[in-house]
């Protein structure tokens, strides 16, 4: 099956790429590497390494094969992502997608960042499949990789014309509302 790939943050697309069917299975042995930021379930044990658990699987393989490609760069994820196979990628993707991500809003959904509930959601789940989720994120990781969109470090159609206009303390404020969300990942079944 010949299909195109979309690599959303990254903003790269490939082309006649040959779909791999991700195992959840075979992904669970290889998140073994990724348990130390990401934690085995995806739920991240480094404030700046992003939760995983739960999040599309195309939206994490178009994030790793943007590593891969160096579209994204990032120190460790590059080395990472580039010892991985297209089929290894596609299946950790099916091992951190097989999870689900539950987020819980406390406070009055309306006061959510206006600019980012399309999107996110108020409650900081992705509203379509290339779409992160934001729930639960620290402020640290949410506030870096807002401004990396704002200072061109990251590029994506949407994101960085969003940032570009964002001023420091947007950028906190919808870190901080975020952050502030409940998030609890369920492994899968």
């Amino acid at each position: 099956m010949i299909r195109a790939l979309i690599l959303g943050l990254g903003g790269v697309i490939l082309a006649g790429a040959a779909a791999a069917e991700g195992d959840p299975a075979a992904g669970r042995k290889i998140a073994g590497q990724c348990r130390t930021c990401h934690g085995l379930d995806g739920y991240a044990q480094i404030p700046i390494a992003p939760h995983i658990g739960g999040e599309p699987a195309g939206y994490l393989e178009s994030q790793l094969l943007a590593f891969k490609t160096g579209a994204r760069q990032h120190e460790m994820m590059t080395i990472v992502a580039g010892s991985l196979s297209e089929q290894q990628i596609a299946d950790v993707a099916a091992w951190y997608a097989s999870h689900e991500a539950v987020a819980t809003v406390t406070a009055d959904a309306a006061e959510a960042p206006e600019q980012c509930v399309a999107c996110h959601g108020a409650d900081g789940i992705g509203q379509t499949g290339d779409v992160p989720n934001l729930a639960g994120e620290t402020n640290i990781y949410i506030d870096t990789q807002l401004k990396a969109f704002r200072l061109g470090k990251r590029d994506h159609e949407v994101m960085s014309a969003i940032a570009a206009d964002l001023t420091d303390a947007e950028i906190r404020a919808a870190a901080d509302w975020y952050a502030a969300v409940t998030l609890e990942i369920e492994a899968a079944p």
